[in-house]
């Protein structure tokens, strides 16, 4: 693709920064060509390698579900033309005739059957969709039968991010399981795709860019008109902006809060906003007997409801939104964001912030009268500011004695550090920032089971629950609000389970944040409330 050389002298300075970056120019009079950035790269090519909102969305337009999200995140038929329950722990789902994956080949029964139990499987880290699973079974060429171990009323919610494989495209180059990000593993499946969707992989340079191009044997209809998407990370938020304005990409995923007013004043740019359903929060490690990053030794200062306390209240969120998100985020009690089924609205309600010497008080009530050092563990490309958030975090509390190390890095790494790994044993993290949008279900109980339950290697509950928070009450609670039908019991069950985590605090939200993207006026897109990016509903102009 050959260099837009005709530019004028006041782009200068961010064309070369641009190409620094490693960003392909092209003609802009080739249309169909669509060229965005985001602050990180997509991690891999797996499907199941981490259950992770952009690496998710962003494979979602190679791989397929069974189910897909319309545009206005209600459940849609996509690989499945049927699907259902025939008896309350019999679920079916009718396989699409005439699909094919890239290479040409059929999709099948087999395929389904295959995708799944590889996502339940070893390197997985969509294990926690499949809590309820018993056998996942063909039934005919056509059809796949799921029968579950107790009534699961959420099974096909669960479902609707999880792309199907090709069985035999996975088994020729040895991808039979999806590598553990967990331990830095990697195999074909990392660096090349084969799905069924409305985009195949060209080529893709880890940290470099990633090129997808039209599926023109697609199933389905398009709304787009991409013929090339040429995805690239460009970590340097000034970059990507004055990428942005010069035209040099068409869209950027994520914008920087501080440069939201000034992309707002550009002519060929528009900004859309909104808030997402992401909550970003901080958890404590509440399992290990000694912290892994601490000057306390022989005892877990985390484990005391009073430490945890002193913490939380004296982080001021609503600073933060001032000052580090200008103005750009919603402050939160609760580990779910309004518009998910299960938020309740009465119990979102932050304590007081404490002043210092109540906040010493506290810490020395449990035996902590000079505070106490201890790491903190976040990305610096994963969510809006999040190494500022976390350096906010880190003056606030030192004012109280407690010393924090933070330790801020690539999502990859951050996230091979702290999350548990793929038997469940805890990651290497004393304190750590994480955000999750119950995106499969847009239900409370997905945020229970994946972030607040008591891990638990059997059941796959708790996976994501890095600190090891457990509350033996909240966990009986959430297991009867998986299966129960009755809106008006179910509700009292959420209420009761939130106000457990809550008074225990347990972990300590954040914000929600907001969704801010910006593109070329020439681009129509849409942006759902879940941060996801369906590059089927872009067009060029």
């Amino acid at each position: 693709m050959g260099l837009h050389m005709n530019m004028s002298f006041r782009y200068s300075f961010a064309l070369a920064a641009v190409m620094c970056a490693g960003l392909s120019m092209a003609a802009t009079a080739d249309a169909k060509t669509f060229r965005w950035a985001n602050s990180g790269d997509v991690s891999s090519m797996d499907p199941y390698a981490r259950q992770e909102t952009f690496l998710l969305t962003f494979n979602s337009n190679i791989y397929e579900p069974l189910i897909r999200r319309d545009k206005d995140l209600k459940l849609e038929p996509a690989l499945a033309t049927k699907w259902g329950q025939s008896d309350p722990t019999t679920w079916f789902f009718d396989i699409r005739p005439g699909v094919k994956f890239h290479d040409g080949t059929p999709l099948t029964a087999d395929d389904v059957v295959f995708s799944l139990n590889r996502a339940n499987g070893p390197g997985s880290n969509m294990g926690s969709n499949f809590v309820s699973v018993k056998e996942i079974k063909k039934v005919g060429d056509s059809r796949v039968e799921v029968t579950t171990k107790y009534p699961d009323p959420l099974l096909a919610d669960k479902w609707a991010a999880l792309g199907i494989m090709s069985k035999a495209w996975a088994e020729k180059n040895n991808a039979q399981n999806s590598a553990d990000m967990t331990k830095n593993e990697e195999n074909f499946a990392t660096r090349n795709a084969m799905g069924t969707g409305p985009f195949m992989l060209k080529e893709r340079r880890a940290g470099e860019k990633t090129i997808l191009v039209n599926n023109p044997n697609w199933w389905d209809k398009p709304t787009h008109n991409l013929t090339e998407v040429i995805f690239t990370p460009v970590s340097n938020p000034a970059t990507r902006v004055a990428a942005l304005k010069a035209g040099d990409i068409d869209m950027t995923y994520e914008v920087p809060p501080a440069d939201t007013e000034s992309l707002k004043k550009e002519a060929d740019v528009k900004v859309l906003e909104g808030p997402e359903t992401r909550v970003v929060f901080l958890g404590f490690d509440q399992e290990r007997p000694e912290l892994l990053e601490s000057n306390v030794k022989g005892k877990n200062p985390f484990k005391d409801k009073r430490v945890r306390e002193a913490i939380h209240r004296s982080i001021d969120v609503d600073a933060i939104k001032r000052t580090v998100m200008r103005g750009q985020s919603f402050p939160t009690n609760l580990m779910v964001a309004p518009g998910i089924n299960g938020y309740n609205k009465s119990l979102d309600k932050r304590p007081a912030l404490l002043k210092p010497e109540e906040a010493k008080k506290l810490l020395a009530d449990a035996g902590y009268p000079n505070g106490f050092e201890v790491g903190l563990d976040c990305p610096n490309d994963r969510y809006v500011n999040d190494e500022k958030i976390c350096q906010a975090v880190v003056a606030m509390l030192a004012k109280i004695g407690v010393k924090v190390n933070l330790l801020a890095q690539t999502r990859s790494k951050y996230f091979a550090k702290i999350l548990r790994k793929s038997d469940l044993k805890p990651g290497d993290t004393s304190f750590y920032m994480l955000g999750w949008s119950p995106a499969q279900t847009y239900d409370v109980h997905n945020v229970f089971e994946a972030l607040i339950q008591t891990p638990n290697p059997a059941t796959k509950k708790g996976q994501f629950n890095a600190g090891g928070y457990s509350n033996p009450k909240l966990d009986a609670l959430a297991d009867k609000i998986e299966q129960e039908t009755d809106k008006a019991k179910r509700d009292a069950m959420i209420a009761e389970a939130t106000k457990l985590y809550v008074d225990d605090f347990g972990y300590i939200p954040l914000h929600q944040q907001a969704v801010v993207w910006a593109a070329r006026k020439n681009i129509d897109l849409v942006q759902p409330a879940d941060n996801s990016f369906p590059l089927r509903f872009v067009t060029v102009k």
